[in-house]
């Protein structure tokens, strides 16, 4: 089999999957849905088990996908999740077995760590946005830091590294979190990333004014912690990193931003994306999709697969617009899309 990767027209090549497999969520984080929750999709629209694995499949073997991580909406709401992990992990391509990754709301995750880990999961990332309860119930709409926690202590007990932690700092709710985040993630080894909040979430839900902007967190640990930037490009990696000093109350460590508004990583991103109804997303804020699933629904051939999909990665935009005039956010919201 001749092995095509998925270049675009600027030179880029997709080598990271990310694979939505649901739109479902058991949280109503204010900066990804409303109150209410979304319209999920039908069952029937949804891949099966079966046709994500084809689809990572031909991306590991045929398109060079080097990494693969599984994200929702809530990905451990998908009760086949420990299957598709290890037939993931079972495969190889031209570069060996892939990444396994996760990323996930951390919610039930302690249950399930074992035979995750026991599938081939390497890694973990775990949203945390608050280490209050009042305002992580206020921010997620659902009283369940203690859950959290749990999780976060059993991939501890399982040695699980790096576990990686992301938090998106909203004006007004939760800046106060910054600096406990940090040292929480520092103390216990973990490496934290703050996340500028992206225009992705609920309909005027966002307006760049009211953004915390990287520059102000960054502000913020400054003032706390001795840091210097991590040298080096920082390639396709999304998170701008700098090392931490140690001091009194921690050891020293990583803390990253991702700023993915006022200092986007366009230029090298290397991602590829699968929707939960197996449809190609080459960018987050892609206003276009390309259908796989009717592919695999129709009888379609790997051969079909790869070319649908290197086609969508040819028209893959330069970058996604967010600071030109007239950007206009996808119609899908981040739950819909995947991470």
């Amino acid at each position: 089999m001749r092995l095509v990767k998925l270049l675009d027209a600027h030179g880029r090549v997709a080598e990271d999957l990310r694979v939505s497999l649901t739109d479902r969520c058991n949280l109503r984080c204010t900066y990804c849905m409303p109150a209410e929750g979304m319209q999920w999709l039908p069952t029937e629209q949804t891949l099966t088990d079966d046709e994500v694995i084809r689809l990572i499949r031909v991306a590991v073997s045929r398109l060079g996908v080097r990494s693969v991580r599984f994200t929702g909406g809530e990905p451990l709401l998908r009760g086949g999740l420990e299957d598709i992990v290890a037939a993931t992990s079972a495969m190889h391509g031209p570069d060996g077995r892939p990444e396994v990754s996760l990323t996930t709301n951390g919610l039930g995750l302690d249950k399930r760590i074992d035979g995750l880990v026991r599938a081939g999961l390497d890694r973990v990332n775990i949203s945390v946005d608050s280490l209050d309860p009042v305002r992580y119930a206020r921010l997620t709409r659902r009283d369940r830091l203690p859950d959290l926690m749990r999780s976060i202590e059993a991939i501890e007990r399982k040695g699980l590294r790096p576990l990686k932690l992301n938090s998106v700092i909203m004006r007004g709710l939760n800046e106060d979190d910054i600096l406990p985040l940090a040292l929480f993630a520092l103390q216990r080894g973990h490496e934290l990333r703050f996340i500028e909040q992206m225009p992705i979430g609920p309909r005027d839900g966002w307006r760049r004014e009211d953004m915390v902007a990287a520059e102000e967190i960054l502000a913020v640990l400054g003032g706390r912690f001795a840091m210097v930037p991590e040298g080096g490009s920082r390639g396709s990696s999304p998170a701008e990193i700098w090392r931490v000093e140690p001091d009194a109350e921690q050891p020293g460590g990583r803390l990253g931003v991702i700023a993915s508004v006022t200092n986007p990583f366009c230029g090298a991103c290397d991602r590829t994306r699968i929707t939960s109804d197996g449809q190609v997303r080459t960018c987050l804020f892609a206003r276009t999709e390309t259908d796989l699933r009717g592919i695999l629904r129709g009888g379609g051939g790997d051969d079909d697969i790869v070319a649908a999909w290197v086609g969508a990665h040819l028209a893959k935009p330069r970058a996604h617009g967010i600071d030109e005039a007239g950007f206009v956010p996808p119609e899908r919201t981040m739950s819909a899309i995947g991470g």
